[in-house]
C-alpha cells in the first residue's frame, strides 16, 4: 500500500470539520476514457427515455407497474402468477451485478449507473456551460449575490427544474405506462389530481437530488457501495494508483525538470493533486481503494494527461488489481468468480426455461368455497368459479371448455361462449355434473381443456368431490 495518512478512512471528503456539507467543484474531465465513457451514457440515456415509449408486439418494452402488479420485461408481459419469473429475473440481474464487480470493480456506478450517468452527462455538463470550471465554480460560490451570479444561478437552477420535471414524466411512464401518461396529458392534468400529485413529488426528488444531495447518493444512500467490502479482493480490477511505481524510494514530490528522479529515488507522483481535483466524489485515489470511488476513470485520464506532459510513461492510475501493482501478478479468474458464473449460468438457464415453458393463457377453475356437492338423479353436480387471464395483444373470442377423460356436462353459467379481452381478464361461475357411476372415488381429478373457437389455447385442471359410496 502506499505510504498515507489513515486519517482519510475516518471521514469523507464532503463533510468538513464540523460535520456539515463540503461542496465538491470537479474540473471538468477529458482524454480518451471520458470521451468513451459520453458515447456510453449517450447510448444508455437513448434507452432510458425510450423505453417506456417503445412497444414490442404491443407490449410496452419496460413496464414496472406496482400498483397493478403487472410488469413488461424486454416486452415481455408479467402478470401477478408470472410474479415467481420476475423475481428470478431480478435475482439473475443481481448475481451478474455481482459477478461483474468481483471482477471489475465499482465501474457499473461510473458507466452505467442512471444517477451517475444524468449528474455527469446532463447536469454537471449544463453547470460547466453556465458557470464555467472548477475554478470559476468555486469563484462564483463564494462571490456575494450580484446580478451575475442570480442570473447564473437562476438560469442553471430552472434548466435543472425543467429537466427533473422531463425525468419525472419518464418515470412515471414506466410504473403507469405510456398510454396512461398520454392520456394524462391528453385529457389534462386537473383530471388526475392524484397522477399530477405523484409526478410533482418525483420532480421534487430528482431536483432535490441533481441540485444538492448529488454524489451523496452514491457514498451514503446507495447500498450497492457497501458490497465492496464484501465483493472486493486484491484480485478484483479497479481504478487503481500504481503506488510502487508512484512512491518507489523517497516517495512523491513537485516536479523538477533539472533533476533526475531515477537517481533521487522519488517516485513518478509529482503531487499535483489534479487527479483529486477532478474526483466526482472528491476522495484522493492515491490513498488506495475507496467505497467513494465509482470507477468513473477521470483520474485516469487527468494523470495520463499531466504524465505526458512532464514526459513519464503513462498509466500511474490505470484500471489494474492490486496484487498486479504489487506482486506484478497477471489477472486470474478465481474459484469465487467461477463460482459466481456457475450459479448465473444456472439462474440464467432456469429464467429462460420459465420463459419458454410460460403459456400466453392462463386458466384457473375452483371449486365455489363452502359448497358440496348435489345430487341430480343420478348425476352429481358441482359449481366452480373461473378465471381466464389473456396474456396477449389479441381478443380471445368464442371461448368455452370442454372436458377431457370423462363423460359429463359443463355448463357456464350465462354466455356459454364468451370472450377475453386483450390483456385482460374474464371470470365467471360454472357448473360440472357427471354420472355417479362413472366416479371411482370421492375425489376426482378432472382435466379440463380451453379452447378459442376450435383452437386449444389452455389445459388446466380441478378436483370434482362426490360421495364416498354409491351402494
Amino acid at each position: 500500500m502506499p505510504k498515507q495518512n489513515e486519517a482519510f478512512r475516518d471521514t469523507i471528503g464532503t463533510i468538513d470539520a464540523e460535520g456539515k456539507r463540503k461542496f465538491i467543484f470537479p474540473k471538468k474531465p477529458s482524454g480518451t476514457f471520458y470521451d468513451y465513457r459520453k458515447w456510453v451514457s449517450y447510448f444508455l440515456l437513448l434507452i432510458l427515455v425510450a423505453n417506456p415509449f417503445v412497444k414490442v408486439n404491443g407490449n410496452q418494452f419496460m413496464l414496472f407497474n406496482i400498483l397493478e402488479r403487472r410488469f413488461n420485461i424486454f416486452g415481455f408481459p408479467f402478470w401477478p402468477q408470472d410474479f415467481y419469473i420476475f423475481v428470478i429475473f431480478m435475482i439473475v440481474m443481481v448475481v451478474f451485478v455481482i459477478l461483474f464487480t468481483v471482477i471489475f470493480g465499482r465501474i457499473f456506478c461510473g458507466w452505467i449507473c442512471p444517477q451517475t450517468i444524468f449528474l455527469e452527462m446532463v447536469f454537471r455538463r449544463i453547470e460547466y456551460w453556465i458557470e464555467g470550471d472548477r475554478g470559476a465554480q468555486m469563484r462564483l460560490a463564494k462571490q456575494e449575490w450580484n446580478t451575475e451570479k442570480i442570473k447564473k444561478k437562476g438560469f442553471k437552477w430552472t434548466l435543472f427544474l425543467i429537466i427533473s420535471f422531463a425525468i419525472a414524466n419518464v418515470f412515471l411512464a414506466y410504473i403507469i405506462g405510456s398510454d396512461a401518461l398520454f392520456q394524462m396529458i391528453d385529457e389534462g392534468p386537473l383530471e388526475h389530481l392524484k397522477t399530477l400529485i405523484s409526478l410533482l413529488i418525483f420532480t421534487g426528488v430528482f431536483y432535490f437530488v441533481f441540485v444538492w444531495f448529488r454524489e451523496q447518493v452514491c457514498i451514503i444512500a446507495c447500498p450497492y457501495g457497501r458490497l465492496q467490502g464484501v465483493l472486493l479482493d486484491n484480485k478484483s480490477i479497479n481504478v487503481a494508483y500504481d503506488f510502487v511505481r508512484g512512491e518507489k524510494e523517497v516517495g512523491r514530490a513537485k516536479f523538477n525538470k533539472k533533476e533526475n528522479r531515477a537517481e533521487t529515488g522519488k517516485g513518478d507522483c509529482i503531487d499535483c493533486k489534479q487527479c483529486v481535483h477532478v474526483c466526482p466524489t472528491g476522495i484522493d485515489i492515491r490513498n488506495g481503494t475507496q467505497l467513494e470511488c465509482v470507477n468513473c476513470t477521470a483520474c485516469i485520464d487527468e494523470c495520463d494527461s499531466i504524465m505526458e506532459t512532464v514526459g513519464f510513461p503513462k498509466g500511474l492510475i490505470r484500471y489494474a488489481s492490486e496484487d498486479e501493482i504489487e506482486k506484478k501478478a497477471p489477472f486470474k479468474f478465481t474459484s469465487r468468480m467461477k463460482g459466481y458464473t456457475a450459479i448465473l449460468a444456472i439462474l440464467t438457464g432456469i429464467l429462460l426455461g420459465l420463459l419458454f415453458l410460460r403459456n400466453d393463457v392462463e386458466a384457473t377453475i375452483l371449486r365455489l368455497p363452502g359448497q358440496l356437492f348435489q345430487h341430480k338423479g343420478e348425476n352429481i353436480s358441482n359449481v366452480y368459479t373461473f378465471k381466464i387471464i389473456n396474456k396477449t395483444n389479441d381478443d380471445f373470442k368464442d371461448i368455452h371448455f370442454e372436458l377431457v377423460g370423462i363423460k359429463g356436462k359443463l355448463n357456464v353459467v350465462g354466455n356459454s361462449d364468451f370472450k377475453v379481452p386483450k390483456q385482460g381478464m374474464s371470470s365467471g361461475t360454472l357448473f360440472i355434473e357427471i354420472n355417479q357411476y362413472l366416479l371411482e372415488s370421492d375425489k376426482t381429478k378432472l382435466k379440463i381443456e380451453v379452447f378459442e373457437g376450435n383452437r386449444k389455447v389452455e389445459t388446466t385442471t380441478t378436483n370434482f368431490l362426490s360421495p364416498r359410496s354409491f351402494d
